[in-house]
């Protein structure tokens, strides 16, 4: 069976189409500057990429084009459209009620449209693309794979917030988590090389937007992003946690409505804040190299927030099995893991930083130090393979 698993932005739809035989993506690509001067990236497993600019007026021209594309008797892998068995969708945010996979129908559409009021950035695109998908394969099913569905297994006393309980109870603030699919898939992998199933771990998801999960035998138990993805450790722009009078202080000095406060807080801090330089890391760390004080400080504070949430996770769960890297910086930055590994041994974690440093990208390696406690792992995540394997396992 092939499944098509559709990410959609605001302005873009990304694809990929799976055969789950071999469980291989067979094609994917990128349709860019919806709405705009529309752009499709083509890519197909040992052929030359295909590039071409598009008529891309909305979200349902574009998953027309990639039907098209799929199917074209030089560019496409399949010969008709009805061989897709499936559609999955990644979609951030399934709120309180869609807590697992669903297929997605009319009502858990309607709550989808429902909860936009707290995922007002990843919301409204991925609805456009659920409904142009469904317009144009109306006779398939379409499957929500939800970030936030990992975290349904996390307890109350993790996921309340400590403010009047009504403002729960009235408007659902509370810590939903995300990166779950992400999260999910290099745990399990961690697991299966470890050969236990009550195994503890730490998962890192390291990029311009970061979140860490402690789970035990696969299920979360707690993690860094909150109700929004905000919390947590410092990101490329995103300030991560700090103290909420701060907030309220800095609107009152500047000056400042909500709408541009979140906006300081989402778009101008994090790395790019106390650098100046860059909301990338590698820019960051090379500014840092080159002596600019900043950026060291930039460095410094990421790497000790996210030890600092390592150790409160340790705590939480009375121990610890193995430590994950992943996403890109924490696939691919052996420095970053140095930098975040070292002065870990109390807690049982030593890496061989010969093996770091070198480690090639893009693959599964253990950097664990011989004799260490705990076992450290660099995985790349697959969170396009885990929706399409929801979505397979739902509709078989």
């Amino acid at each position: 069976m092939k499944i098509l698993v559709v990410n959609a932005g605001s302005s873009s739809l990304k694809y990929q189409l799976f055969d789950m035989d071999s469980g291989a993506a067979i094609a994917k690509g990128l349709c860019e500057r919806i709405g705009i001067d529309g752009a499709v990236t083509h890519k197909r497993l040992g052929k030359e990429d295909y590039k071409a600019k598009a008529d891309l007026k909305d979200h349902k021209a574009a998953i027309e084009l990639v039907l098209h594309l799929l199917c074209d008797p030089q560019l496409g892998v399949i010969s008709d459209a009805h061989e897709i068995g499936a559609v999955g969708h990644r979609v951030a945010h399934g709120g309180e009620r869609l807590r697992t996979s669903s297929v997605i129908g009319e009502e858990e559409l309607r709550y989808l449209e429902s909860i936009v009021e707290i995922n007002p950035l990843h919301g409204p695109p991925a609805i456009s693309g659920i409904k142009a998908c469904q317009s144009v394969m109306p006779n398939v099913k379409h499957v929500g794979v939800f970030d936030t569905s990992y975290y349904s297994t996390v307890e109350e006393r993790a996921y309340i917030y400590p403010i009047p309980y009504e403002l729960y109870e009235r408007y659902k603030i509370r810590r939903y988590g995300f990166h779950g699919t992400s999260h999910r898939f290099v745990c399990a992998k961690a697991m299966e090389a470890l050969g236990k199933k009550d195994a503890k771990v730490i998962t890192c998801h390291l990029g311009n937007g970061s979140s860490i999960t402690a789970s035990i035998g696969g299920k979360a138990v707690d993690t860094s992003m909150g109700f929004t993805p905000q919390e947590g450790v410092p990101m490329g722009t995103r300030s991560g946690s700090i103290d909420p009078t701060v907030v309220t202080y800095i609107m009152k000095k500047e000056g400042l409505s909500p709408d541009e406060m979140e906006k300081l807080l989402n778009s101008s801090s994090g790395l790019l804040g106390v650098s100046g330089v860059s909301s990338d890391c590698r820019d960051v760390l090379e500014a840092q190299d080159k002596g600019d004080k900043r950026s060291k400080l930039a460095m410094d504070i990421l790497v000790h927030y996210i030890k600092k949430i390592i150790g409160s996770y340790v705590a939480e769960m009375n121990g610890l099995d193995a430590l994950v890297f992943t996403a890109g910086i924490g696939e691919n930055d052996g420095i970053v893991r140095d930098l975040i590994c070292s002065d870990l041994s109390y807690l049982g974690i030593e890496i061989d930083n010969e093996i770091n440093l070198t480690c090639k990208r893009g693959t599964f390696t253990e950097i664990t130090k011989k004799g260490s406690r705990v076992r450290t792992f660099a995985i790349p995540t697959n969170e396009e393979y885990m929706i399409a394997l929801d979505t397979y396992s739902l509709i078989k």
